[in-house]
């Protein structure tokens, strides 16, 4: 299975390699300011991305980038390679189409404050769309 997806003006694309376990809310300032619903891989392997972007890095640890042309968050990466050369990569599953991803289930993570993954809730990536 391959779930793509593309910003408002389709300059940049994303395709996602399988299916993800679940698209992640997180309600850090920056997640929930952006409205993100983020799904998980590694650049090149489980993650392709095509397509311009600028980016803004946040921290130490990441940058969030979006279509230098209409502006859609499209996906955030680490700035730094883990172990083995592989970089983290997240892509924002509401540029998808909605029948591609609306029955994923939907992961809560606090990183506002505690920065733990909190328990599912029966919700899935349509519930956010109604």
């Amino acid at each position: 299975m391959m779930i793509k997806g593309t910003c408002l003006c389709e300059a940049v694309h994303w395709e996602f390699d399988g299916e993800p376990e679940g698209a992640t809310v997180c309600n850090c300032t920056a997640c929930r300011r952006y409205g993100v619903l983020w799904a998980y891989d590694y650049e090149n392997e489980g993650i392709r991305v095509t397509g311009e972007t600028k980016g803004f890095i946040r921290g130490r640890a990441l940058a969030f980038h979006f279509c230098s042309s209409c502006g859609c968050m499209v996906f955030w990466r680490a700035k730094e390679l883990e172990d083995g050369g592989r970089r983290r990569i997240a892509v924002n599953l509401r540029l998808a189409e909605p029948d591609a991803v609306g029955h994923i289930p939907i992961d809560h993570f606090d990183g506002f404050d505690s920065f733990d993954d909190l328990p599912r809730d029966g919700r899935c990536v349509s519930d956010y769309w109604s």
